[in-house]
């Protein structure tokens, strides 16, 4: 026995030493890849010397002679801290994903290589004027002289990820910068997914019914402040009758989810302090790291700083001296859906106006790791590239002897949209900040604007020019032999709506509705919000002037119009009603869960109960509302809608009917429906956060997840890489923190604003800005997570422009010299 001991005892040992020191291994080959930036490197493609200075938060100063040599600084910055970020963002562009990953990705390369974004951005490097190639090409000389470096100096590979998948990285390239462009709006495009849910809603809803599900957005557009095509086919031809679950790393966003921002823009007349004021938050995905990265550069025309894309060599929202500058989605309608009818004599062939046409035809290889390769047939028609029932859900709408063409913006092949940031930065005053924007082609983006005097709002993106006679308006699929319903091409920028200098002094974006002109010059028929409009509307005109902090206070906003509109309409006939109720019944928990939100405020606060309730009943109430219409589609429409509650508890246009229950003999009245599914909340309240209602707390469910989206999922690596963080705010509070939807957690705040940025231009100095995790993409860097933090508690760090205050709180210099 002893001697089993003695052998068991030397065997437990042996594995945990053996155990440490791979640990041990792990460990210290991951933090080999920390970069060393107080370090000095000789290095290709540099003129004279450069300085990367990195202040407290590690965010660059980047100083060099030239401007090339500056954006040179840039794109070696971005690969110290965000390699691995970039090249997996170059590869989903570019559809190699599955080299990396196997058979997980292969429908998300099958759907870019479809899509085509990379060969679009490789033919758009023609397109740039001189000072732009000469800025992508700097930008990319930097980039690959980290790589260089780090191959020279075996730095660690880069980043931790490349010990764990091909540690090969190609040279980087003008074009990979405008495939991230290109990416990037396809991650903030949503047209297309709405066509097709409006399409297969439309084919189980009668139309006024329809309406209630996909309402326009009511009222004008507010920036200023003061049918049936297919009637032969039957609903049995569709080719794929369920969508599938969206793969690994899938960029295209759920719906709800393809972007939303605030922009605030005040003239320096309603400014406290005389200077104009501009306030942005984007709203993305979150992330760790998160897609912003914080840098200034030290241009020939001043000092530019603000939030960067790893990958992408401008500076994306921010300010110099003379020009701030924020982004907010403008939900412009720049995607379509054609049907095209296949000869069916010839599946080679597509119908048009003129007869038969053969499709534009392109083989194309997927490697696949661990297994063997797949080789694609990509097909284009006239109206753009040929997608498959698998992308999109496009197989639930798409009848049988058709295929789905995509016509967007975004796959345009002379895309320019990187001078628009060029010039931004260049820019002396508010009106060559304007001039700016024509370059600009997707993702349409609306451009807030000061110089520090005047303001200005310009929607930028080429926009499709559509014949007034188009069959759906682009709501829904529309036959694409039809001429008609084909894009006469895009309009021109002049068309674009613009505002300055408004004569109340404010401006305002929060992704709402902003023009109510009729089709074909409407801009769009989805709109990203029409709840937060209301309260910034409510919170900038109550005051006469506006400071830096009050901007700040409506960034941080948790005030939920949406909440103090519906609960009085919803629960009309519930508040104070009923007869006392025994303790730990059904009818005590829903008294108590009454009085807390009839004495509630509408603040969607981490600390308190009521927004748990309030958000678990909405939600509870549309699944019981459209549940026995909709069928297995209902789960599509994971998010509530507060224009469809409205319109159900208000009975407009008959939109009452949903209250009743078709399955059932008795009719159904909407009170019955709004008890029971305050119940069917508070029992799942229950379940998950135990029986004493006022211990709830809207922070536990509400968890902002920034997680890493390769690593996150490993065991035990999660633990390390993916930041968790309870949050304030909701689906319809200025401060958006927008839930998932999705069960086991559908209250996870899974978007919210990764950047936030304060200009004021009566002292630019005192500007601030925050991101959502922080500079680095290194899990094992002090910088990974520091800023998330300050973040998540409403606070900000200076932006400063100052050479001397950047180098006081220096953590680091990289001196950068060019080969003798």
């Amino acid at each position: 026995m002893e001697r089993l001991f003695r052998w068991t005892f030397r065997i437990v040992a042996a594995v945990l030493l053996l155990a440490g020191l791979a640990i041990g291994v792990v460990y210290w080959l991951a933090w080999r890849s920390l970069p060393d930036y107080d370090a000095t490197e000789v290095v290709a493609g540099l003129t004279a010397p450069v300085e990367i200075v990195r202040n407290t938060y590690n965010v660059p100063h980047i100083f060099g002679e030239t401007d090339a040599d500056v954006f040179f600084g840039l794109g070696y910055a971005h690969a110290q801290d965000r390699l691995w970020q970039m090249t997996l963002m170059r590869r989903t562009a570019q559809g190699k994903l599955s080299e990396l990953f196997g058979q997980r990705t292969l429908r998300t390369d099958e759907l870019l290589r479809r899509l085509g974004l990379y060969r679009a951005a490789v033919r758009s490097v023609a397109a740039q004027d001189d000072e732009t190639l000469a800025m992508l090409e700097a930008y990319s000389a930097g980039v690959n002289a980290r790589i260089e470096v780090i191959n020279r100096e075996a730095r660690g590979r880069g980043a931790p990820e490349f010990f764990l998948f091909e540690p090969q990285i190609a040279p980087w390239q003008p074009a990979d910068s405008i495939a991230i462009v290109k990416l990037m709006a396809l991650q903030l495009s949503g047209q297309a997914s709405e066509e097709v849910l409006r399409a297969r809603a439309s084919l189980i809803l009668p139309e006024e019914r329809l309406r209630d599900l996909h309402p326009d957005v009511p009222g004008k557009g507010k920036v200023v402040l003061a049918s049936d095509l297919f009637p032969t086919l039957s609903q049995t031809q569709f080719a794929q009758a369920d969508p599938e679950e969206d793969p690994f790393l899938w960029p295209v966003p759920r719906r709800g989810l393809s972007g939303a921002s605030n922009a605030f823009a005040v003239a320096a007349e309603r400014a406290a302090a005389g200077g104009a004021l501009l306030a942005n938050d984007p709203h993305m995905g979150l992330t760790a790291p998160t897609i912003f990265y914080l840098a200034r550069l030290q241009l020939s025309t001043g000092g530019a700083i603000g939030g960067t894309i790893p990958g992408i060599p401008v500076v994306m929202v921010g300010r110099t001296n003379q020009l701030g500058w924020g982004l907010t989605s403008s939900y412009m309608d720049d995607q379509d859906v054609m049907m095209e009818q296949l000869n069916p004599d010839d599946i080679t062939q597509y119908r048009t106006p003129d007869g038969w046409a053969d499709f534009e035809t392109e083989r194309t290889i997927i490697k696949i790791k661990d297994a063997q390769p797949v080789t694609l047939t990509l097909r284009r028609s006239v109206n753009g590239p040929i997608l498959t029932g698998r992308q999109f859900d496009l197989g639930t709408v798409t009848p049988q002897g058709y295929v789905p063409a995509l016509s967007w913006t975004a796959l345009a092949e002379d895309d320019t949209s990187l001078r628009t940031g060029l010039d931004l930065m260049r820019a002396a005053d508010l009106d060559e900040g304007l001039a700016a924007a024509r370059y600009f082609v997707a993702p349409s983006q609306n451009l807030m604007l000061t110089d520090g005097k005047r303001i200005a709002m310009q929607v930028m993106g080429r926009q499709p020019d559509r014949d007034e006679l188009h069959q759906s308006q682009g709501r829904i699929p529309a036959p694409g032999w039809v001429e008609a319903n084909r894009w006469k091409g895009t309009k021109p920028f002049e068309e674009n709506p613009v505002w300055t200098d408004p004569e109340g002094g404010l401006l305002g974006n929060t992704n709402n509705k902003t023009v109510d002109t009729p089709f074909p010059d409407h801009l769009s028929f989805v709109w990203g919000d029409s709840q937060r409009v209301q309260r910034m509307e409510r919170l900038l005109q109550a005051r006469d002037v506006h400071t830096r902090a009050s901007l700040m206070e409506a960034q941080l906003d948790t005030v939920s119009f949406a909440a103090r509109s519906l609960l009085p309409l919803v629960g009309r006939d519930l508040w104070f009603t009923g007869d006392s109720a025994p303790a730990d019944s059904v009818q005590r928990r829903r008294q108590v869960a009454l009085e807390l939100l009839a004495a509630w405020n509408g603040e969607m606060s981490e600390h308190l109960p009521e927004p748990l309730i309030y958000s678990a009943w909405m939600r509870f109430l549309q699944q019981r509302l459209i549940r026995d219409d909709l069928g297995p589609l209902a789960s599509e429409y994971p998010l509530m809608e507060p224009l469809f509650i409205e319109r159900v508890f208000r009975n407009t246009d008959g939109a009452g009917a949903w209250c009743d229950v078709i399955q059932s003999t008795a009719p159904e009245t909407c009170t019955e429906i709004a008890r029971q599914s305050l119940d069917d909340a508070l029992q799942f309240l229950e379940d998950r956060y135990g029986s004493r209602v006022e211990a709830w707390r809207w922070g536990d469910a509400h968890e902002a997840r920034s997680d890493h989206p390769v690593l996150g999922d490993i065991p035990g690596l999660g633990l390390i890489v993916n930041i968790r963080q309870s949050t304030s705010g909701g689906d319809h509070t200025l401060q958006r923190g927008r839930t998932s939807g999705e069960l086991p957690d559908p209250f996870l705040n899974v978007q919210a604003a990764t950047y936030r940025g304060v200009y004021d231009f009566a002292d630019p100095e005192s500007s601030v800005f925050i991101t959502s995790t922080g500079q680095s993409g290194h899990p094992l860097s002090k910088y990974y997570d520091d800023l998330g933090e300050l973040w998540r508690r409403g606070e900000y760090i200076p932006m400063t422009l100052d050479p001397d205050l950047a180098r006081a709180g220096a953590v680091g210099i990289t001196t950068l010299l060019p080969v003798p």
